[in-house]
């Protein structure tokens, strides 16, 4: 009876700590021993670094700050020891930023940008959107924002100057593809609907050829995709040049349910393998709308999602051209946290129909090399493809 009271007791006790600690107190203030116990614990450390940069730093500094850059800390350490780039913290202003972005929508200028080394060149300009207005044309590049040059800039970081909240003001310097003459504007930001799908039909070689465009994986993609197909299938298209150049991907899901929209039903589009979700198959569904001959364009723009879709295709007869591929073979999962904010984070590999992992690959590697040349206006990549796809057709 005595040990079973000597339990309770210290269970008790352990009770009391916690609820202590819980309502504000700090490991500092505990016994030695009972410290030591706490203090061993991460959370335990990470309770009392905080406590000591809020009562000591220098400036003041809020909890919110430190919330943030702990979690950012965290992330940031697993990039960096397992060579990941793509595990993210979103605070909860950024989380809402990206979830735009998957729905296909975001506070901008309205460009879709290809990266050079002069800054980001300018591939779609969005009809109606602040960059319209203001007469940014395809072909001209986006050299300055607020005065400092985006010269030798990531893609990712030099879109993050631009973007910014609906309504706020950002002054860029644009290069003229024509002149080469730089102008200075400044634009007023506002939010921007992608047009995630375009198309239209081209004679070439006197040969009906269909262009289909798709920049993103976003929410219900693969239904504007297949009604574009279907577009110009009607108008008399012989085959379909399908357009995956800047499309950085986007939802799994989406990539299956377009490679459905081409090939027959049952086809393995994609397997994953996961250390906490196991290993999974994904196949094409009944959803196919075409079978014409098929060409995709592909660059160091088209990753995850888009390599995905490239890659089921060209298993399947398409011809691929273009330049090798992002080449992104893991993929991210949003786990929500309590303070509005969400770990994007990297909870597993997925492979191609034939077993191969992009990233093992380095990408996609086109059947037809090819590059769009930034000196000229001309999209050396579009006319190529739409050469092989006449050739495909009048075989």
């Amino acid at each position: 009876m005595r040990a079973r009271g000597a339990v309770a007791f210290a269970v008790a006790l352990v009770a009391m700590l916690v609820v202590g600690l819980w309502l504000g107190g700090h490991p500092r203030a505990l016994p030695e021993p009972l410290r030591d116990v706490f203090v061993a614990e991460p959370t335990g450390l990470v309770a009392e670094a905080a406590e000591a940069i809020e009562g000591n730093y220098y400036r003041p500094v809020g909890e919110k700050e430190l919330g943030n850059a702990s979690l950012q800390g965290m992330v940031r350490e697993l990039r960096k020891r397992h060579d990941d780039r793509f595990s993210e913290y979103f605070s909860p202003e950024s989380l809402e930023s990206f979830n735009q972005q998957i729905e296909g929508r975001f506070s901008g200028i309205g460009l879709s940008v290809v990266e050079v080394k002069k800054g980001l060149r300018v591939a779609q300009v969005f009809p109606r959107s602040p960059a319209d207005r203001a007469g940014i044309e395809a072909g001209d590049t986006v050299v300055s924002v607020e005065g400092e040059s985006i010269a030798g800039v990531s893609s990712g970081e030099a879109t993050k100057k631009i973007k910014g909240p609906e309504g706020s003001e950002v002054t860029i310097g644009v290069r003229d593809g024509r002149s080469g003459k730089v102008r200075e504007l400044t634009l007023t930001r506002a939010e921007v609907t992608l047009p995630n799908v375009s198309s239209r039909v081209e004679m070439v070689d006197g040969r009906k050829l269909g262009y289909v465009r798709l920049l993103s994986f976003s929410e219900g993609a693969h239904v504007l995709l297949g009604a574009a197909v279907e577009k110009v299938e009607k108008k008399g298209a012989e085959g379909i040049l399908l357009d995956l150049r800047h499309n950085p991907g986007g939802l799994l899901e989406e990539a299956v349910r377009s490679a459905s929209l081409f090939l027959p039903e049952g086809e393995v589009v994609v397997s994953t393998a996961s250390r906490s979700e196991g290993e999974s198959v994904h196949e094409t569904g009944d959803g196919r709308v075409t079978s014409l001959p098929l060409v995709v364009l592909i660059d160091r723009g088209s990753a995850s999602a888009a390599e995905i879709l490239a890659a089921a295709l060209a298993d399947h007869g398409a011809t691929v051209v273009g330049s090798r591929s992002f080449g992104k073979g893991v993929f991210q999962e949003e786990q929500p946290l309590a303070n509005g904010g969400a770990l994007k984070l990297t909870v597993g590999e997925y492979f191609t129909p034939d077993g191969v992992n992009l990233a093992e690959s380095r990408g996609i590697h086109p059947d037809v090399k090819v590059r769009d040349k930034a000196e000229t206006k001309a999209d050396e990549v579009e006319e190529r493809g739409f050469e092989v796809l006449a050739a495909k057709v009048g075989s």
